[in-house]
């Protein structure tokens, strides 16, 4: 049984008032689980008392104090010969789930209470709504820019209301909705867009800036691709002909902007900010993970948890994106060849994506890394045994090439015990 808390565990030693907060938290956005009679370093002390009587008090105190009451069920274990009690809490589809008239969810192993923002999202979402279902502030809107390129990619010869119904743009009486209105050729000024840096040799020096905003999406995306092939992109002469080059892979860049406006939030007054760097490219997008997925399920699970579901439904059909949950996958697939690899920053507020220059050689590494990188990018995924036979390194010395390798990010790491495999990113 796993003793250590995270994000959807709870320890306690003993039953007070501060588990129904967690209550709360885990009803409002993923399943977890409170196990009384464990602290918090995992020393099993066992319930002190009646069973029965400390899960009917565990019960009373739901009950009469989470509403509405979300669904659990407790169940009692034994362990080192004490008896332990779980509670497993479901998240609720009636959000928000309040304790003593607050909300709350969960920080990493601690429980907080949500901010205003996240109330109303909550809200929406008990109604089955998100943020771009509601109605939009204008009614009168033009479709243009998205009329151009339905042409282009699904061979519609003129958008009209049903076409736009059948996008989820408006609903049956014709109204439309915030995913309509950013899709829209004009946009209200309380929606932020693209802010754009491009830096010189260090951030003091500034050779370019513009900012997109209040004009459809589909434009302001097409905007920073121009934006990045005039740094980015080059042609190079060889013999009798041009060649173009791409310092950072432009279907990286298009992935990861893509990225950041289908799962950026919008009902905060911040901007997608991209700072263009000579050695690389920081996508910063407002909003981190959806609730409900890890940042490991959202770097290596291909799992997507959509926060605009109609924006990115709209961005599938336009062929901006593909398949939901490969865009990380895509992205790391650019830079197969490339030693420098991608970073990813995942905060509460925030998600940055950092696109490095491409390096196919690199003079950081070493004899023996380079040896790792290229059994690696041959082999696939390896366990360090099979390192170890195919190097002829011994296990210490292995380890430290290994080490080093994924603390340059260039590999990863996965499993654990003598299951540990590595790959390259």
């Amino acid at each position: 049984m796993e003793t250590k808390e995270k994000y959807n565990l709870e320890l306690k030693e003993e039953i007070s008032k501060t588990f129904l907060k967690t209550v709360s938290a885990f009803a409002n956005y993923n399943d977890g689980e409170i196990i009384f009679g464990i602290e918090n370093y995992g020393n099993v002390k066992g319930i002190i008392g009646s069973i029965e009587e400390v899960m009917l008090k565990i019960e009373n105190m739901i009950n009469d104090s989470i509403t509405p009451v979300p669904y659990f069920k407790i169940n009692v274990k034994e362990i080192e010969n004490k008896k332990i009690i779980i509670l497993e809490v479901r998240k609720g589809k009636d959000t928000p789930y309040y304790y003593r008239g607050k909300a709350y969810k969960r920080s990493d192993t601690s429980t907080i209470e949500v901010d205003r923002f996240e109330l109303r999202r909550l809200a929406m979402e008990g109604t089955n709504m998100h943020y771009e279902d509601r109605k939009a502030s204008s009614q009168e809107l033009k479709f243009n820019v998205l009329e151009t390129r339905l042409k282009k990619e699904a061979g519609i010869e003129r958008i009209d209301l049903d076409i736009l119904k059948t996008l989820n743009l408006c609903n049956k009486v014709g109204y439309y909705n915030i995913a309509g209105e950013l899709l829209a050729d004009k946009n209200g000024i309380e929606f932020s867009g693209i802010d754009i840096v491009k830096f010189g040799k260090d951030i003091n020096k500034i050779q370019y800036r513009k900012t997109i905003s209040n004009v459809s999406l589909l434009t302001q995306f097409d905007t920073a691709i121009d934006i990045f092939e005039q740094y980015y992109i080059f042609e190079e002469i060889e013999g009798y002909n041009r060649t173009k080059k791409e310092l950072i892979p432009k279907e990286a860049f298009r992935e990861s902007l893509a990225n950041a406006i289908v799962h950026r939030v919008w009902d905060t007054n911040s901007y997608i900010q991209i700072a263009m760097h000579e050695d690389k490219i920081e996508i910063n997008s407002p909003g981190g993970l959806p609730e409900g997925i890890t940042k490991d399920e959202y770097l290596y699970g291909n799992i997507s948890v959509l926060r605009n579901p109609i924006i990115a439904g709209v961005f599938n059909r336009l062929s901006i994106i593909e398949k939901f949950g490969t865009g990380i996958a895509r992205i790391n697939k650019e830079y197969i060849n490339s030693i420098s690899r991608p970073d990813y920053e995942v905060s509460e507020n925030r998600i940055r994506i950092i696109l490095p220059v491409i390096e196919i050689d690199s003079l950081d590494l070493s004899k023996d890394e380079i040896l790792i990188y290229e059994l690696l990018k041959a082999e696939g995924e390896l366990s360090r045994k099979e390192i170890d036979l195919k190097t002829g390194f011994n296990k210490s010395k292995a380890l430290r090439i290994l080490n080093s390798l994924v603390d340059k990010n260039i590999i990863s790491r996965s499993g654990s015990g003598p299951t540990v495999t590595y790959k390259l990113l």
